[in-house]
């Protein structure tokens, strides 16, 4: 069956805000999310009565809801989207909120990620993980995202050649970008030896390979061009975007994501190949994954993400750019921010607001999110591309 393809007109994002991370915190997801809507606001000029979309994303907001959040907020949006999905939400969102605004359901659509891990909650996450996964993982005494990516990562590892020092690869090189990231938790350099010898955590993960859980928040409007422009904002074009759930489920287990069922729409969608892509920012709670979404999304064959590995470099500076913020892996993972992180990213480095991260010339950036997996597969996928405005 042919797909019908239907473009993005003139719907832009910008404002891309942060509330920076910490590392715990008492404070609610609640005062997260308000904070980074202040953001939002200030950022863009606009009343608080202007914005008529939102769409939320967070694991800890409960019991509250995104409905219960806009009385909290004193907002009366005309459209209203509720996206707990992990490190696929921030894709996800503004896939759905480029359709409401090109449809015209509203006109200034608000994204928000934001959680808090004061220990309670953090316990609560950890306990549902385990639940998600407890037929698979239970049985052999283990639990939790450590022990699901640990079988993933070791499965990789033997079936097609990668080594620890693959992986490493990327890890310090995404410090090396944190280095230049005010808001990055990890801001002290990393080489391959310490991360080599680092404690392990989960054969074979050792510290470096795992995310960090923090508190924070991430946050992006999504418009038209012509309102971005009346408000003198700088906004980078949408391009095209992807979304699929429990892809390949007949697979033993997960060696491809849900990227590879629908990546030639998305480069047809944009008029771009991968070859056109200046920077990638992938969900990266642990190097397999990003390995895994250099693969499905074009770069290189499946089983050729080691080779890939060992013939770029991943710096600001190099020849493939990815995760220029620093990833989660330097920067935190703050919950569902953290799939929010790489778009907020991507709009900065297509409107020269990254600093002393600015990738040279950039004019078109990927983006890919991960969500919530089940031990061997990943429920939630998604991906764009963004442009630079003309």
């Amino acid at each position: 069956m042919t797909r019908r393809r239907l473009g993005y007109d003139d719907v832009v994002v910008a404002a891309p805000v942060t509330v920076p991370y910490v590392r715990y915190s008492i404070r609610a997801a609640h005062w997260f999310v308000a904070r980074a809507l202040a953001g939002l606001l200030q950022r863009a000029g606009l009343p608080k009565e202007a914005v008529d979309g939102v769409c939320v994303s967070s694991f800890t907001l409960a019991p509250d809801s995104a409905i219960g959040l806009m009385q909290h907020l004193g907002l009366s949006p005309r459209w209203l989207d509720w996206l707990p999905v992990g490190g696929a939400s921030g894709v996800l969102a503004l896939r759905r909120a480029a359709r409401a605004v090109q449809c015209g359901d509203a006109d200034v659509v608000a994204c928000i990620a934001a959680d808090t891990n004061h220990v309670d909650s953090f316990r609560l996450t950890l306990s549902n993980f385990s639940m998600f996964a407890r037929d698979a993982v239970y049985p052999y005494g283990a639990g939790g995202p450590n022990a699901s990516f640990a079988f993933l990562t070791d499965h990789y590892m033997r079936t097609y050649g990668a080594t620890r020092a693959d992986f490493g690869k990327l890890c310090v090189a995404q410090r090396d970008s944190a280095l230049r990231n005010p808001v990055a938790l990890f801001r002290k350099p990393l080489t391959l030896d310490e991360y080599l010898d680092a404690r392990p955590i989960a054969d074979p993960l050792h510290l470096f390979d795992c995310v960090m859980p923090c508190a924070g928040a991430d946050a992006f409007l999504v418009l038209h061009r012509d309102r971005a422009e009346a408000l003198g904002l700088p906004h980078a074009r949408l391009l095209g975007t992807i979304e699929r759930h429990n892809a390949f489920a007949d697979d033993p287990i997960q060696v491809r994501g849900g990227w590879v069922a629908d990546r030639d729409d998305l480069y047809a969608q944009a008029g771009v190949g991968p070859a056109d892509v200046d920077l990638m920012q992938a969900y990266d709670d642990y190097p397999v994954i990003t390995l895994m979404q250099i693969e499905d999304l074009g770069f290189c064959a499946k089983g050729d993400g080691p080779a890939f590995v060992r013939g770029h470099r991943f710096t600001t500076d190099g020849d493939f750019p990815l995760n220029t913020s620093g990833g989660q892996l330097s920067v935190g993972q703050a919950g569902c921010a953290g799939g929010y992180l790489g778009v907020v990213e991507t709009i900065r480095q297509l409107t020269d607001d990254a600093g002393a991260r600015q990738v040279p010339h950039a004019r078109v950036g990927l983006v890919s999110g991960f969500g919530m997996i089940n031990f061997d597969r990943g429920l939630a996928t998604g991906a764009a591309l963004l442009g630079r405005a003309a």
